[in-house]
């Protein structure tokens, strides 16, 4: 039997939610993952320090007490956080970065912004105490088509790079060619994580003979070559590039309705699910950087000592998952994955 040993990997990009789904996601990322940078993006949205106090206690309230996990909590940001405040965030060090969504381009990015220019005066804080600006990387122009918002987003990005030049920025879950060869003419402090999503599937998986709901996301998937694109830049061995695997849980009757949920789930088999792809890369020897050096690096902070463990056994990802008083669909659901996670992150 094959057995892969990995230093435990970091997730730069998770959605938990809250309350009563804690029970699910929160268990499911912390028995793979060290650490992680959990978005704020919740109804309200996470925009203070006492909210991501509390939100931070509930995500360690709903662990086992076995588990040995850090949330890297993340401040979503809005229109009304003075600079002041962002001062007061940024030295309090119980923030890892500053989380923008241009205003209704994802799930409960609502209170996002309309004119990023009005943030300014907190990125000239953020830049001068180093705190990390994480972006949902597309316009909300209604005119744009949804498969070009990415690629249009990258002109107004280089020229924040340009007003802000160490401001230290993620463009988060990539999904086209043109960010890819973004990232790669760009300084090093600008990075980009990649999801187990983007990287297995196309927008053929998503349309092709019917739309599947499940695969349903934002960014929505692209063609066949941004997809080779993304799988070059995870395998590659650049440090810029780095996982973040985006797990974003919704209800099935919130997935499978008339106007359906962006977000697909893929903490139940995070690390096996990137396995696959580096491994039909024929690049398993990169994985151990790309999920559990990169991120730590960017985000200055130690790289983990303890080993998790892959063993070559497969598997089928069940159809379902209990989420709260309801059941989600994980990615994918009822098909063979090659690898199984057997090191659970005992403290």
């Amino acid at each position: 039997m094959q057995t892969l040993t990995l230093i435990q990997p970091d997730d730069a990009h998770v959605h938990l939610r809250d309350d009563e789904y804690l029970k699910t996601t929160a268990p499911a990322t912390a028995k793979q993952f060290g650490r992680a940078v959990v978005m704020p993006n919740l109804k309200p949205p996470v925009n203070t320090l006492a909210q991501v106090r509390a939100y931070r206690q509930r995500i360690l309230s709903a662990l086992p007490e076995t588990f040995s996990f850090d949330p890297l909590m993340t401040l979503y940001l809005t229109d009304d956080i003075t600079p002041e405040q962002m001062l007061e965030i940024a030295l309090s060090k119980e923030v890892i970065a500053a989380k923008l969504y241009p205003a209704g381009v994802t799930t409960n990015a609502e209170a996002g912004i309309q004119q990023i220019e009005t943030l300014y005066p907190l990125f000239e804080v953020m830049q001068t105490h180093d705190l990390p600006l994480l972006i949902h990387g597309e316009t909300n122009l209604s005119h744009v088509d949804i498969f070009d918002r990415e690629t249009y987003f990258l002109t107004f990005l280089s020229t924040l790079i340009e007003r802000f030049p160490k401001l230290r920025i993620v463009l988060e879950h990539i999904t086209t060619q043109a960010a890819v060869q973004f990232i790669l003419a760009t300084p090093n402090h600008i990075a980009a994580t990649i999801t187990p999503h983007h990287l297995l599937l196309n927008r053929n998986h998503l349309l092709s003979g019917g739309i599947r709901p499940h695969y349903y996301c934002l960014p929505i998937l692209k063609r066949l070559e941004d997809q080779q694109a993304l799988i070059a830049a995870a395998t590659s061995g650049h440090p810029n590039f780095f996982l973040g695997t985006d797990s974003a849980p919704h209800r099935i009757d919130t997935k499978e309705t008339s106007c359906g949920c962006a977000g697909i789930y893929s903490a139940h088999a995070a690390i096996e699910l990137y396995a696959q792809v580096f491994e039909s890369a024929n690049a398993l020897d990169k994985l151990e950087a790309f999920a559990s050096f990169y991120a730590a690096d960017f985000y200055r902070l130690p790289r983990h000592t303890k080993h998790i463990q892959l063993v070559k056994q497969s598997w089928t990802v069940p159809d379902t998952i209990p989420f709260g008083h309801h059941d989600l669909v994980p990615f994918w659901a009822g098909d063979m994955l090659a690898w199984t996670f057997v090191t659970e992150n005992q403290a």
